[in-house]
């Protein structure tokens, strides 16, 4: 084993110029050198319990993959992540390993943590790289781990699932499955495959050709994929089951229905979702007009309401075109639920913020476009259920911020048309499916369902985890 790095430090990463990519769609963040990715892994001292393990929710045996690239092992750490990951060009890139594996990371204690999502991302891009080596290696590693496959003994020759939602639950589920030899397809409501990664995350994180070539390597397993197939309109779950002859059906639809402010004014014109934002620039290419025909407006003066994720990439998706950007949330900066490096680099970038401060009333003129946001300034009481401090508002503290464009990004629910096209199928009065945790069962024998569709809005990594378990558990059920 390669003699361990005691650097406190992870090995820096390159990024863009902040002034330059603040104009532009291109990727923030360069990627390592195979120099610096072995020096990186080489700081992993393979602690006796793997905490690192237990806070991934795809359970990627990090250790091992550390140290395989470690010594230069590039292809064998890739089988390693790839074995247990379907995504992990995606995942490297958006996971928050912060708060999973790098946050229970032995050697966040004493400096910071191992770069382990920056690992994850070199090995699965030397891989798309490098596909006949990478191809070579997992076979490699297939034949070396054979006794997990052989365990499970059954012959799923013939039996067939039915996936609903191409999202990285979808997507996880999908690759599993195939795994066995189920055969698998993949229905989406939408023209292009990935979900989420498709139209909520911005080119210059999450990159669609990687995307793309992350569905490649699922469909290559024989994974089927429909778009243009809203299931609940087009065919429901019963019609999936009965004459179109699928064993089982799992239901990975996300959480797509944004939510509102509830505040007057936000009907003018000028004001949308973050969810709208940002699938008219990466589903529909927006930032390319004219180039291609989805007209985007951005304003001159951009208010964001929000802290989250999503609140960040629509602040920085306006700010590349064109806007004055500024982020109003109604907590202080400890409380912000969006990635630290998120948050950083909309600073980085010239983007404001307005926290303590709560959006009360929309002003328009007289042709109904919006001119101003009136806000009131906020303090910190005592913590509510999500256990962060409730927001109080500041008696006579209202003012007005002069704007031309506002975005909604407070959160988002799921859309009931599965649950009210599926006769049986248990829902909460928040319209996500009842399923059990460890299989994603659902009400309904032979239905399964995962990710934001069953917990609400989370992250993808989250998402996979749940896609993965439900792969399990509709094995089970194909056995029995």
């Amino acid at each position: 084993m390669a003699k361990a790095n005691m650097q406190k430090t992870k090995t820096p990463m390159t990024e863009l110029d902040p002034a330059y990519r603040a104009t532009c769609f291109e990727e923030v963040a360069g990627g390592y050198t195979l120099e610096e990715a072995v020096n990186e892994a080489q700081r992993c001292i393979h602690c006796k319990n793997h905490p690192c393990v237990d806070g991934c929710p795809v359970g990627v045996p990090i250790p091992s993959f550390l140290k395989e690239l470690g010594e230069g092992n590039v292809g064998a750490a890739y089988a390693i992540v790839k074995d247990a990951n379907a995504l992990p060009a995606i995942c490297g890139r958006v996971c928050p390993q912060e708060s999973q594996c790098e946050g229970k990371c032995t050697r966040g204690r004493n400096g910071e943590p191992v770069g382990i999502g920056r690992l994850e991302r070199f090995v699965a891009d030397w891989a798309l790289a490098n596909p006949e080596e990478a191809a070579a290696a997992q076979q490699a590693y297939a034949e070396q781990t054979g006794a997990d496959v052989a365990a499970d003994d059954f012959d799923y020759t013939g039996k067939k699932v039915a996936i609903v939602g191409s999202g990285p639950a979808g997507l996880t589920c999908a690759g599993e499955l195939a795994k066995r030899g189920v055969q698998v397809r993949v229905f989406e409501a939408l023209h292009e495959v990935g979900g989420v990664l498709v139209y909520g995350i911005p080119e210059f994180r999450l990159p669609k050709a990687l995307v793309k070539q992350e569905v490649s390597a699922i469909e290559g397993m024989g994974v089927e994929f429909e778009p243009n197939a809203v299931v609940g309109k087009l065919y429901d779950v019963e019609e999936l089951m009965g004459e179109m002859g699928y064993d089982a059906v799992f239901v990975g639809t996300g959480a797509g229905l944004p939510s509102y402010l509830g505040i007057e004014g936000e009907a003018l014109n000028g004001v949308c979702v973050a969810n709208e934002l940002l699938t008219r620039v990466n589903l529909m290419k927006g930032y390319l007009f004219p180039e291609y025909d989805t007209p985007v407006y951005a304003g001159k003066h951009c208010v964001v309401v929000g802290g989250g994720n999503v609140a960040m990439d629509a602040a920085r998706t306006a700010k590349r075109l064109g806007a004055d950007v500024t982020i109003v949330y109604r907590r202080g900066r400890d409380e912000m639920p969006a990635r630290a490096e998120e948050i950083h680099h909309a600073e980085e970038e010239g983007i404001h913020f307005q926290l303590l401060t709560n959006p009360v009333r929309a002003f328009g003129n007289d042709e109904g476009w919006i001119t101003g946001l009136e806000c009131v300034r906020m303090e910190l009481g005592e913590p509510d259920a999500s256990g962060r401090r409730r927001p109080v508002a500041v008696e006579g503290s209202e003012f007005t911020i002069d704007i031309d464009m506002l975005v909604i990004s407070v959160g988002s629910r799921t859309n009931p048309l599965i649950a009210q096209t599926t006769p049986g199928l248990e829902s909460t009065k928040w319209n996500t499916l009842v399923t059990d945790e460890e299989t994603g069962a659902t009400s309904v024998p032979g239905v399964f369902a995962g990710g934001d569709v069953s917990t609400g809005a989370a992250t993808v990594i989250l998402a996979m985890g749940a896609g993965k378990r439900a792969a399990a558990g509709i094995l089970g059920y194909l056995r029995k």
